[in-house]
């Protein structure tokens, strides 16, 4: 896993304070694009038919809304790439997702314990981000939110379900809240960029979000009857470019067929 004392690797790319804004774009989009095809690994795997259509589902929206804001990113940044080139032609040191994404899909309990910690955070992000003052970014904030929303009442009524309902299925919960714990807090670190960003009419306050997140999740962890985690030191990097190995064997799967046919069309 990631040491957050570990230096800077070879090529690691830090975040582009030339354009903010398309770094701040890369990182919410990266996010989603990651998470979606996580997500979308339980297509034909998931526990009851019902689910797997829902887990599918939930990973076309996060792709969609990775397209979204992708496509964006690849305007304001002005060098020609769109959403695909982003999505298939960048290495995994150029991705800007927070590392609590990347992670490998687990059991379904560790799937959804995730994904409900991270849409947790999404809608309230989303939130915000619908009333900035840049109107495309609120667009796509706007729509995202919607969706997100349906996301977070599915994920928590699943770990309440889980938490609460057999030993093993209890057990499991804790357990994945337990591991992924220490990756949450890179999802509510600001840094220049969110700084730079903010300047510009893309403002949130973190603190506020995180305290509200806080409220949010312990409510649904005590229905589900698991126990918070006790504070352990963060993992954080994915945002500057340095990643678990996990990025790298996602992305080789991701990536293949674009990069065999470069400039192919269907």
């Amino acid at each position: 896993m990631t040491d957050v004392s570990r230096p800077a690797v070879a090529g690691e790319r830090k975040p582009s304070i030339d354009n903010p804004l398309f770094e701040y774009l890369l990182r919410l989009g990266d996010d989603r694009l990651v998470l979606g095809h996580r997500v979308s690994e339980w297509c034909g795997h998931g526990p009851i038919l019902e689910e797997d259509i829902a887990l599918s589902n939930m990973a076309l929206d996060l792709i969609g809304h990775a397209s979204a804001l992708l496509s964006l990113a690849g305007n304001i940044e002005g060098k020609g790439r769109n959403e695909d080139a982003l999505a298939y032609f960048r290495d995994g040191v150029e991705f800007r997702n927070a590392l609590i994404v990347e992670l490998p899909k687990g059991d379904f309990a560790f799937t959804i314990v995730r994904q409900f910690l991270f849409d947790a955070h999404s809608v309230l992000l989303m939130d915000a981000l619908s009333r900035a003052s840049d109107e495309r970014v609120a667009a796509i904030a706007a729509k995202c939110l919607k969706e997100d929303k349906y996301h977070l009442r599915h994920s928590s009524e699943w770990v309440v379900r889980l938490g609460d309902g057999t030993g093993e299925s209890h057990a499991r919960a804790q357990r994945a809240l337990d591991e992924l714990w220490r990756y949450v807090d890179e999802l509510f670190t600001p840094d220049t960029v969110d700084e730079r960003v903010a300047a510009m009419g893309v403002d949130v306050d973190h603190g506020a979000l995180r305290s509200r997140w806080n409220t949010m999740v312990a409510d649904v962890i005590a229905r589900a009857t698991l126990a918070l985690p006790a504070d352990t030191p963060p993992r954080r990097g994915g945002r500057t470019g340095r990643h678990t190995e996990h990025l790298g064997h996602m992305l080789s799967e991701m990536q293949i067929v674009a990069r065999s046919h470069p400039g192919a069309t269907w």
